[in-house]
């Protein structure tokens, strides 16, 4: 057998199998895939890991909301709630007892000063009366005889007929039947005075602002629970309006001052009002002064018993500063505001209050222009704390 040969089928059984360096090459490859996979693997997670870390970090710094002092050129506007009283206001009570016979005014009704309002049925008194001026008719008559007998016994005297101490007896009765005359005369006075009572009229011009009563009832005579309210007159040409003036502003708020008042029936219109008196006095219950001002009610827009906004000018404050109220901190600490500084770090400053206007102060002390004061500061907001200030309200995006 030549040494050429080759065992039959043998090309066959190894012709597939490829070279060893094919066989190196494929896993070298194989190797660099796997790194390059773990490779990017870490890569993601190592970037994942950066960005929760900024993101927490982002987090951690709180947003806030800065304003700037406000130093005021025409003084601050102090608000106060107000109760509108008419001028005038007139129960109207009955003065004698009986039936109500009719009544001529309504609610509403415009009245001049005497016009009749009602009219009282009174049968009692009526007797009363006619029995009064039968009274006076028989003192009359009685007056008139002791006055023709006491005249007949004078004439009498110096002669033997009659005693002086008769004379004196008949002036005497005489002197006490006229008397009697006057006494009955009073008495019918006061019964037609009276009388003249059932006729309910108006005290003054005004307003008929209630009407409590009407024809048949039964009318008592008299007030404080005695007897019932019939009509309420209402001067309504001006308007008394009482406001309670918090202590620290009642110096500056005295008789002169010109106040602004709206009412919420005339939203967008204000009204001229001027204080005319003041209590000169602190309530110690609510620690304010009652003042009393006028308001100009012509045109009837303003209504008695309503409530008003009172709006006083109050002078400029040439060092005070006004910040909003909801800037205010009061902790263990004291009257604090926080402040944000060049490094948009926490800054906390001490402050005393000037004078309080309701939804802003004025900061007296404590407080510098260039300030930028934190906005209803969050809890939790310590000294030092790195802070974000809120951009139109959003949170400013981190780099």
């Amino acid at each position: 057998m030549s040494s050429e040969s080759v065992e039959p089928g043998f090309e066959s059984k190894y012709a597939g199998t490829p070279p060893r360096r094919r066989l190196v090459t494929a896993g070298v490859v194989g190797i660099v895939l796997v790194v390059v996979v773990v490779g990017a693997g870490l890569a993601v997670r190592a970037s994942d890991s950066h960005k929760l870390t900024s993101w927490t970090d982002a987090q951690a710094v709180q947003t806030v909301s800065i304003v700037a002092p406000v130093k005021d050129a025409h003084g601050p506007t102090l608000t106060l709630p107000s109760q509108l009283q008419a001028f005038s206001r007139a129960p109207i009570f009955a003065r004698v007892s009986g039936y109500l016979k009719s009544w001529n005014v309504d609610i509403g009704g415009h009245v001049k000063a005497g016009q009749l309002l009602a009219v009282i049925e009174t049968p009692e008194l009526d007797q009363q009366l006619v029995q009064a001026k039968a009274d006076l008719q028989t003192a009359k008559a009685n007056a008139d005889l002791a006055e023709i007998t006491a005249k007949r016994w004078r004439a009498m005297l110096g002669t033997d007929a009659v005693a002086q101490q008769d004379v004196d007896t008949r002036n005497g009765d005489y002197a006490a039947k006229k008397a009697l005359v006057d006494a009955a005369q009073a008495n019918l006075d006061r019964l037609v005075a009276t009388k003249g009572f059932a006729r309910i009229v108006a005290p003054f011009d005004g307003v008929v602002t209630a009407r409590d009563t009407d024809i048949g009832a039964l009318i008592n005579a008299g007030s404080g629970g005695v007897g019932q309210e019939l009509f309420q007159v209402s001067d309504v040409k001006q308007l008394r309006v009482y406001v309670q003036v918090p202590q620290n502003y009642a110096p500056i708020v005295h008789s002169g001052t010109i106040a602004t008042l709206t009412v919420p029936a005339y939203p967008n219109q204000a009204f001229t009002a001027r204080v005319v008196a003041s209590a000169d006095a602190v309530n110690a219950t609510t620690g304010s002064t009652l003042v009393q001002l006028l308001v100009d009610n012509n045109d009837g827009k303003l209504l008695p018993g309503g409530f008003a906004s009172v709006q006083f000018k109050l002078p400029v404050s040439p060092d005070a500063l006004r910040v909003p109220a909801s800037a205010l901190l009061f902790d263990s600490h004291g009257l604090r505001i926080a402040t944000v500084g060049a490094d948009n770090r926490v800054v906390y400053k001490r402050v005393t209050i000037a004078r309080d206007l309701g939804d802003s102060v004025e900061i007296g002390a404590g407080l510098a222009p260039t300030d930028r004061v934190i906005d209803a500061p969050p809890d939790g907001l310590a000294e030092g704390d790195k802070v974000e200030i809120a951009n139109n309200g959003k949170k400013a995006a981190h780099g």
